[in-house]
Order: C-alpha cells, then sequence, then structure tokens
C-alpha cells in the first residue's frame, strides 16, 4: 500500500486505511436559501429576456449573464460538492491524514494533518457518514467562519473513528510517558 509514498511518508509511518468519498449529488438543509434565491434570479433574468425579445433585437441576450449566474449560484454548490468529492482520495496513517485532490481547473494537491491527543474528532451520522478532524478559516465580507476538513462522506467512517481515536490514544500515551 505504500507505492507511490516514498518521499511523503515519515520512515516509521504507515498506511493504515486508505478510501474515497461517495461522489453523490446531495442537496443538503444548508443549500435551501441559495438555492430558491438563484432560481428566483434566474427566473426573473428568464422573464426580462421573453419580454425583451419581443421587443425585437439581440438586446434580450444581455439577460443570458444574469440567467447563467443565477443558475449557477443554484446548482453550482451542489455540483462542485459532488465533482470535487469524486476527484478526491482518503488515506490515514498512523500519525497523520491526507486528502489528495486532482480537479480539473486546481491541479493536484495534497493536504495532511496531524492527528494527535488533542486532534478533536467529529463524526456526522447519516446514509453516508461524515468524519471532521480539522478546519481552516475563510473570510467573507461578513466575517470570518470555519470550513470544516475530512474525510467526506466516508462508508467506513465508524471503522475509521475508532483507529483515529487508537492513534489519539497512543499519542497520549507518549506525551505522558
Amino acid at each position: 500500500m505504500t507505492d507511490g509514498w516514498d518521499g511523503i511518508l515519515d520512515p516509521d509511518e504507515e498506511i493504515l486505511w486508505q478510501g474515497r468519498p461517495d461522489g453523490a449529488i446531495v442537496f443538503s438543509v444548508d443549500r435551501i436559501i441559495p438555492f430558491v434565491f438563484g432560481l428566483f434570479f434566474a427566473g426573473f433574468a428568464l422573464f426580462w429576456m421573453i419580454m425583451a425579445a419581443q421587443a425585437g433585437g439581440f438586446f434580450w441576450m444581455f439577460g443570458l449573464l444574469h440567467f447563467g449566474v443565477g443558475i449557477s449560484f443554484s446548482i453550482g454548490p451542489i455540483l462542485w460538492s459532488a465533482y470535487r468529492r469524486r476527484n478526491s482520495w482518503y488515506t490515514l496513517t498512523n500519525r497523520r491524514a491526507f486528502i489528495a485532490t486532482n480537479l480539473a481547473i486546481r491541479g493536484k494537491s495534497l493536504d495532511s494533518y496531524p492527528i494527535t491527543g488533542s486532534t478533536i474528532l467529529e463524526i456526522v451520522d447519516g446514509p453516508m457518514p461524515s468524519l471532521w478532524f480539522a478546519s481552516r478559516p475563510k473570510r467573507s465580507k461578513h466575517g470570518t467562519r470555519n470550513i470544516k476538513i475530512g474525510f467526506e462522506r466516508i462508508a467506513q467512517a465508524r471503522d475509521v473513528y475508532r483507529v483515529m481515536r487508537d492513534i489519539q490514544m497512543k499519542d497520549r500515551q507518549k506525551q505522558a510517558d
């Protein structure tokens, strides 16, 4: 299982689990308001384009930009999340969690997150559970909020959680010695 990991893993680091997230398109509760707003925006742009087209000429085409923005605002994040998960790979070692992605515009990336005795683990149950173990701040015009990082939508979330808890216990024992 260590093929391709030369130069990435520490000498005494070993891979304990590898997996991939579920790539299904998921509509979550937190997307309802942006989804409805985007559809309203696109609907108004469509109405405007129809009315402008009745006047003749090509003036109606200015509404295409607004229509596109509305559609992308409503369904873009839903499709992006599925696309990102379909192009992600997860690895857990006895020290770190790795998230690898290969996205069309951004290219390949490999992020690692140490798993220590003080790492806060959160498992979110559902049809396809997620396991969160890190966060990063994201700035917006309304301030800063934390974005959760972890193994998103994996069938083996409970098993991986137990392995991470074992890593934490070993780290705490090592710190106590």
